[in-house]
């Protein structure tokens, strides 16, 4: 008789519980969009910007092609208004909260609902919420005026009696690189270019959870839960509840009205750690999240979570102080780029470009990217992705080579932009780094902004950038977000200071920019590379895509605009001549352009892992482009890998084989990453071009654990052949131990026999002595595409495949050495590949 009782009472319990969690609206349907002064309204697109709605209805013509950008400058000196209707059921009517919420309006709007103003907003970077309960009826308007930027901006500047570099754009908290950047455009966009959505609850909502890592040990993890709660009233007893597959955790507790902050603990015995794929699993744990009033279920949602320890490490030392990230308390060498905004239109960019670049930079041996300070808070998409994959994330402020003003209104906009972005980005593993800025300091220090400045502008200038970058930054950091490093700017110092060679991180553009020789990356190696960088021409198709011609001309007109640096042009022929022979036709430069990037930026990521643990990251610029345009990307507009991103797979690979001839003398390093020492085999072969062994090395080796180390020297007086005839094979042969175990600090034992290879010339790619011989190809389709062998009866150096069939080349701008066959895969939906071409250095001798 209990045990009915008891059941029929559980039963009871169960039919009187509720679903009682807020609903979510997304409003991205039926909007249109029109110039301020004008009467006709047009469909539009929401998430998205006036130039992608203008495009869709031909308005404008496409900035990307030809010199179409210079056209469609009129339209940020325009107002736009956006509108949409929309209809909500008795049941959300009747709840007692309904909330309009904007992730990002771009950038000056009045929000109007039904005719009511319900605010204004001036910063594309923060979330705007609207409480609507009073205003919503069943079936409603909801309007938008965007402003120009040029109104507000104007007036800031009439409020100093100083000009603040470099521009107007500093008074707006948007993207900066929209007002055109060195590889950029200027697509300076307007409109919703976020979700919208509206929010209904009653009562009670669970607004933020974070998960905040307190220790981490091989034996425990322990973590509080901080959870928000909103409530219209005192509550006698809420239940919040975690549960993964290892742990459920419950805390009930009285809920005060108003807004506040509830804590929980939860410990984890035995944790996994997240690691960069290259060292481990970046294993993640996956929590349910619930919120409950009585029986009432009030919130419920998902959360993944990855435990370790991350650090940046500064310390004096005799040379000067430290750079570098501890990753679960080791040191880890960070490979990488700077990532941009992939579109200058960001509803352009889906889900799949984001996986697609990712998995590009997984492939290339990349661990970390840079998201600069001149573009945008990237999507949740990204740092999911990032988190899954094991990519660690050097995250810039939104502020790049500017000085920004310090008025009252400008710091409060800017603080509570911080708190949103640390609050949404915090629960990511992935995110390593907070950076102030990009260049900033450098910049007021070396570029000759303060010359035309009095003693008290340069004081009120410098005292507004320490209350960004010095104050608001750094603390929002420090409350939010405190196991994660904050790093004021990016550099530390200029390159003109002789100290950043020996402290902080480097942006060295000495090559490039002062014209140096690529050897001085070689010279000048840094505590840790945050940027350095060279220019080649694109794909084929990008050229072909923005020209509109099936031909290779690098003199078409379209280049006005999609080469953005005065010098470029000069530059790239000036540094090609040094290493390379200059073609004549279209097609081959191009090729030359990308074989120059290629040499320059692989030397200098090499001289910077050799030098490891003195120099701890090597983050080149720049990883990929928002826009079809001759630039620094290894990976073009339309994804195609230039040579630069080939090559520095090579140079990344976590057991690297580096050769460098200095002061007369052959010198070969092995470069590890690996956690562990590994016995092997180093084998140095020095082959004429047709295969004939000139000399060998061979040496039974102990390769370091998490260092460089010079392991042969070779006068090059000992070398009696024609060094402008060879090249030199060195293969290690050792065993590949397993990674890292997610589990606890402790390796594997077990190996399999690993490879690692190089190929390396005593002079320059312009000296070598190549013959021009017959290339024999052989191509057999497989299910992912085609299967593509090259051989030759003598060397072939930088053997480059193209074709119009779109798909990817998993080896590209490679060498084969003679009587060797190459195998190499292009990855294809195309059931056909009848234009396979390719080009080599040997035939522009």
């Amino acid at each position: 008789m209990n045990k009915t009782l008891t059941l029929l009472l559980a039963l009871l319990i169960i039919s009187c519980a509720k679903d009682d969690r807020p609903t979510t609206i997304n409003i991205h349907q039926n909007w249109e969009f029109k110039q301020q002064k004008d009467t006709a309204w047009h469909a539009a697109t929401v998430p998205g910007n006036v130039y992608s709605d203008l495009l869709a209805h031909g308005k404008i013509p496409d900035p990307f092609l030809g010199s179409n950008e210079l056209n469609v400058q009129w339209v940020p000196t325009k107002n736009w208004e956006y509108q949409s209707t929309f209809e909500l059921d008795s049941e959300t009517l009747k709840k007692s909260h309904i909330e309009l919420t904007f992730e990002g309006l771009d950038t000056y709007a009045s929000v109007y609902l039904n005719d009511s103003l319900l605010g204004k907003t001036d910063n594309a970077f923060r979330t705007w919420k609207f409480d609507i309960k009073k205003v919503a009826k069943a079936t409603n308007l909801v309007r938008i005026e965007f402003q120009k930027t040029s109104i507000h901006e104007d007036a800031a500047t009439e409020k100093l009696d100083y000009l603040l570099p470099p521009g107007a754009r500093v008074f707006t908290r948007k993207a900066q690189f929209q007002y055109g950047w060195d590889w950029g455009p200027i697509v300076n966009t307007s409109g919703i270019w976020k979700p919208i959505k509206i929010t209904s609850w009653n009562h009670m909502k669970l607004d933020d959870v974070y998960f905040k890592q307190e220790k981490l040990t091989d034996s425990l993890a322990t973590l509080t839960v901080a959870y928000t709660i909103s409530s219209d009233k005192d509550v006698k007893e809420a239940t919040f509840e975690i549960k993964s597959d290892k742990v459920t955790y419950r805390k009930k507790s009285p809920i005060k009205k108003g807004t506040h902050i509830y804590t929980t603990k939860v410990e984890i015995n035995n944790p996994k750690r997240w690691w960069t794929y290259n060292l481990g699993e970046p294993y993640l744990y996956e929590f349910d999240i619930t919120l409950k009033q009585g029986e009432d279920l009030k919130a419920q949602q998902k959360a993944k979570v990855g435990l370790r320890t991350i650090e940046l490490i500064t310390k004096k030392d005799t040379k000067g102080e430290t750079f570098y990230f501890e990753l679960n308390g080791i040191p880890v060498f960070m490979k990488g780029a700077n990532y941009i905004p992939q579109h200058s239109m960001q509803d352009k960019v889906t889900n799949s470009h984001y996986e697609k670049l990712l998995n590009d930079v997984v492939d290339a041996n990349m661990n970390m990217l840079r998201v600069w300070g001149g573009g945008i808070y990237e999507n949740d998409i990204f740092y999911e992705l990032c988190d899954e994959k094991g990519i660690l994330v050097w995250q810039d402020f939104m502020f790049a080579c500017a000085m920004y003003p310090g008025d009252k209104a400008f710091l409060e906009n800017v603080e509570q932009e911080a708190i949103d972005q640390v609050k949404r980005l915090r629960n990511y593993a992935s995110v390593g780094l907070w950076c102030g800025n990009n260049e900033n300091n450098e910049a007021w220090h070396r570029w000759g902004w303060q010359t035309d400045k009095t003693e008290e502008q340069k004081k009120e200038i410098w005292t507004s950038y320490l209350a960004v970058f010095d104050s608001i930054l750094p603390k929002t950091v420090a409350k939010l977000n405190p196991e994660i490093s904050y790093w004021e700017s990016s550099p530390r110092l200029g390159r003109g200071d002789p100290q950043s060679q020996f402290e902080g991180d480097a942006h060295d553009w000495g090559v490039w920019h002062d014209a140096l020789p690529f050897e001085r990356f070689e010279q000048k190696v840094p505590r840790f590379m945050s940027e350095f960088g060279f220019q080649s021409f694109p794909s084929y198709e990008a050229i072909r895509y923005f020209t509109g011609e099936d031909s290779i001309d690098i003199n078409h007109d379209s280049y006005i605009t999609h080469q953005k640096h005065p010098r470029g042009f000069k530059l790239i022929r000036e540094y090609m001549q040094r290493d390379y022979p200059v073609p004549a036709s279209g097609e081959d430069y191009v090729y030359m352009s990308q074989l120059t990037q290629a040499k320059g930026m692989t030397m200098g990521m090499e001289a910077q892992r050799r030098t490891m643990p003195y120099c701890m990251g090597s983050l080149y610029w720049q990883l990929n482009d928002c826009w079809p345009v001759v630039s620094w990307s290894s990976i073009d507009f339309m994804g195609n890998w230039k040579a630069l991103h080939y090559k520095a797979k090579k140079s990344f690979e976590d057991v690297l084989i580096s050769s460098i001839v200095e002061n007369d003398t052959l010198k070969t390093y092995i470069v590890s990453d690996k956690l562990q020492d590994q016995k092997g085999e180093l084998k140095l072969t020095f082959l004429d071009f047709t295969g004939k062994k000139l000399h060998e090395v061979t040496q039974t080796i102990t390769v370091k654990a998490n260092t460089s180390e010079l392991i042969v020297q070779l006068p090059i007086t000992d070398l009696k052949f024609n060094h402008k005839q060879v090249v030199m094979k060195a293969v290690l042969d050792y065993a590949k131990v397993s990674k890292y175990s997610s589990s606890d600090s402790r390796f594997d034992s077990s190996t399999i026999p690993y490879k690692a290879t190089s190929l390396f010339y005593l002079v320059k790619p312009k000296d070598l002595e190549l013959s021009v011989n017959e290339i024999d190809t052989f191509i057999t389709k497989r299910s992912e595409g085609f299967a593509i062998q090259v051989s030759s009866k003598t060397l072939q150096k930088d053997v480059f495949l193209h074709t119009k069939v779109k798909g990817h080349f998993e080896e590209n701008f490679f060498d084969v050495l003679p009587g060797e066959t190459k195998t190499i895969l292009f990855k294809t939906d195309s059931d056909t590949i009848d234009d396979l071409a390719l080009k080599t250095l040997n035939e522009m001798k």
